[in-house]
């Protein structure tokens, strides 16, 4: 019998056989993982419009679980709570809009989900087991829905499709990404210290690198790039190269 894709994940574990035996040839997922700050979303958006692909912005997903707990007034010591709250929020993109927009309730919460409360506790919310089940059983079913798909996130190569088409890992120095950070938050009107932001990184890699479900990891049969000396449209013309190369059906 196949694998059931809406299965839950045993804590700390990968899925090793394939997830979707039968999928069509036509169907096509490219995954871009990567610490905080390296541009993957930003990035993928740009490689998903240039490919003609649909894009999965899966941080949004944690980043709209971490508004609503917020919102909600949830404690993280209830992560039952927080999982009945998305169920019933139901979240979704709507993919008219381009990037598509993440809904909750069928509202719109992407306004809410850069804001510094949900950045302080999500890589909390992305650590807890059964919010990630629940996340991973979404992804899998919008992929579904949307079989031609660029996602990002941290654990799409390694956890969510382990049997991609291609896989991509991002990285750069946490100098690096403090300073690009700090560039955009300034542009905001923020005033900010570089070096508390290259602190709030490293504490933010180690947290999601070392959570016991999905962790943050390079998969053995990614593509590493490190964009730490690259502009913006050298990573994604990098990144599209790749893919001509390797994916047919593009």
């Amino acid at each position: 019998m196949p694998p059931n894709p809406a299965a839950p994940l045993p804590a700390g574990t990968q899925r090793r056989t394939p997830l979707f035996v039968n999928r069509p040839s036509d169907t096509i997922i490219i995954t871009i993982d990567g610490p905080a700050g390296t541009g993957k979303s930003s990035v993928a958006r740009a490689l998903a419009r240039r490919l003609g692909l649909d894009l999965l912005d899966t941080g949004a997903m944690y980043r709209a679980a971490a508004a609503i707990a917020i919102d909600r007034g949830i404690d993280l010591a209830y992560p039952d709570r927080i999982v009945a709250a998305l169920e019933e929020a139901d979240l979704h993109f709507d993919w008219a809009a381009d990037p598509p927009v993440i809904l909750a309730w069928t509202r719109p919460i992407d306004h809410r989900i850069r804001d510094e409360d949900v950045t302080a506790i999500v890589s909390q919310i992305a650590a807890i087991a059964p919010l990630r089940e629940h996340m991973v059983r979404k992804q899998r079913v919008i992929w579904e829905q949307h079989p031609r798909l660029v996602a990002e996130g941290r654990d799409q190569g390694s956890v969510v499709f382990p049997h991609a088409n291609i896989k991509f890992y991002l990285d750069a120095s946490a100098s690096v990404r403090a300073a690009r950070r700090a560039g955009q938050l300034k542009a905001a009107g923020h005033d900010v210290d570089p070096q508390d932001l290259v602190a709030e990184i490293t504490h933010r890699d180690q947290l999601d690198s070392t959570r016991a479900v999905g962790p943050l990891i390079c998969p053995d049969d990614a593509v590493r790039i490190d964009t730490s000396d690259l502009s913006f449209d050298q990573v994604v013309d990098r990144l599209e190269s790749i893919v001509h190369e390797r994916v047919t059906g593009i």
